[in-house]
């Protein structure tokens, strides 16, 4: 019982840390397209590389999805959603 605790509170952890990351890719992303960072520093071309490797694939699946809605890309709200939404069961019928 205590196990499948744990490896509930792991799980739970773990999809904070990328639904920060996703918040961090958005918000980095805006400022590239805004050109207020720029992408020739090797730290933020680093840290996007990263970011774009870890939550691009989603993001990628939830577009396939979803309609187009022109320049809005909705799809890191829904990821988002649907991070909180696992959060809340492992809260809700797990630990």
């Amino acid at each position: 019982m205590y196990i499948i605790d744990f490896l509930l509170y792991i799980l739970f952890q773990i999809l904070q840390v990328y639904k920060y990351a996703v918040i961090i890719y958005v918000i980095v992303s805006m400022l590239i397209s805004f050109n207020i960072i720029n992408t020739n520093n090797k730290l933020i071309s680093i840290v996007m590389d990263f970011l774009f490797k870890l939550i691009e694939p989603l993001l990628r699946v939830i577009r396939n999805v979803i309609p187009n809605f022109g320049a809005i890309d909705v799809s890191p709200v829904i990821l988002i959603i649907v991070i909180e939404a696992f959060q809340y069961i492992i809260t809700k019928y797990g630990f």
